[in-house]
């Protein structure tokens, strides 16, 4: 099974401790060795962004930054895993680097399973 995390935060949070960088850098490489972890990545401000809505049979092209957003995606990961518990105690791991290494930050990390055709 295939899972997706998004990583959620406000967007001033600020750049991540290098403390964090260097915890998640250590999880990630042993995760990918594991062959859970499949990608991961992270994402420029909002500022760099843009979002295309359809609505009313319109296209519309909004840039950057999102200020109406509380929370933003700031990264993703793509998890390898034998079921939905397994999903959230890798990510459950994840944000206790976050607990530990980054006093004060609040945020949240979203698991949804990815559909596969032979998911049906």
């Amino acid at each position: 099974m295939r899972f997706i995390g998004m990583v959620k935060s406000t967007e001033h949070a600020g750049p991540p401790p290098k403390a964090l960088m260097d915890a998640m850098a250590q999880f990630c490489e042993r995760s990918i060795k594991e062959g859970i972890l499949i990608e991961t990545v992270g994402l420029f401000p909002s500022a760099a962004g843009a979002r295309i809505r359809l609505a009313g049979g319109t296209l519309t092209v909004t840039d950057g930054p999102f200020v109406e957003a509380k929370e933003l995606v700031g990264g993703y990961a793509v998890l390898e895993v034998k079921s939905r518990t397994e999903a959230l105690d890798q990510t459950l791991r994840f944000m206790e680097l976050h607990r530990e290494h980054w006093p004060g930050w609040e945020g949240e990390t979203e698991i949804r399973q990815i559909f596969e055709s032979s998911n049906h």
